[in-house]
């Protein structure tokens, strides 16, 4: 897989042979946080449909995926992100199917249930040990 930072607040994937990759398409993106939810989101729902995908019989290698968000303050966060899909081969009949596909990605679903996060600090390890 790879990653493109192609800005601030987008990433671009696209499938490739091999381990992940991060670029950037300019020097002045640096690798954030937020980077790396948007390309855990957009990585599982790449995932997603290429599986999809290749037990439908369909081509995948065309197929991309880009990923945006927009920040909420107080606290600042990520309050809403953009998953777009580019599939240039995929049959205009199977586009709603892909879309309905795409949502059934791990990290779509955990976002989309707030789950419990505790932070705590560790345990200290016994003197004896």
């Amino acid at each position: 897989m790879k990653l493109t930072l192609i800005s601030e607040q987008a990433v671009r994937l696209e499938p490739n042979q091999g381990a992940l990759t991060i670029d950037s398409i300019s020097g002045e993106h640096t690798y954030s946080p937020f980077h790396m939810i948007g390309g855990a989101l957009g990585y599982c729902t790449l995932s997603v449909l290429a599986s999809w995908g290749a037990h439908a019989g369909l081509n995948t290698s065309d197929l991309t995926l880009e990923v945006s968000w927009t920040l909420g303050e107080n606290p600042r966060r990520i309050d809403a992100f953009d998953v777009r899909f580019s599939w240039p081969s995929l049959p205009a009949n199977r586009l709603e199917a892909a879309r309905r596909a795409a949502e059934l990605c791990a990290v779509h679903a955990t976002l989309s249930h707030r789950p419990r996060i505790a932070i705590a600090p560790a345990a200290k390890a016994s003197a004896g040990l």
